[in-house]
């Protein structure tokens, strides 16, 4: 999934491109040459891969959408965890959402 880096957060391609376009009649020179802003004052993006890999599921910060982003080893540890407390415990729903993703399943106790 392509994503979109804006002031310290992450958004999925469609609300990123959203802020782009609000945005777009800033005195910005050239939205397209990334290297001639920073992600402070304008999305930079697209990445693909939900913004590539990190130690934990990624969402996007406007919408809440899973972004499907790899994860590290510590980040599958991380998926483990929860998946682990949400099926024994059977609270919250996203931890599914990242079980059938990544693959996960709860560990037998």
């Amino acid at each position: 999934m392509n994503v979109y880096i804006y002031q310290a957060d992450i958004y999925c391609e469609s609300c990123g491109g959203a802020i782009r376009a609000k945005l777009a009649c800033s005195a910005l020179a050239d939205p397209d040459n990334e290297s001639s802003y920073d992600s402070d004052e304008f999305p930079k993006g697209p990445y693909s891969d939900g913004g590539g890999e990190a130690d934990c599921p990624q969402h996007c910060a406007a919408c809440g959408l899973f972004l499907e982003n790899p994860l590290t080893r510590d980040g599958y540890a991380y998926v483990q965890e929860v998946v682990n407390d949400g099926a024994r415990d059977g609270r919250g729903l996203v931890w599914m959402e990242w079980a059938a993703f990544y693959d996960v399943e709860p560990e037998k106790e």
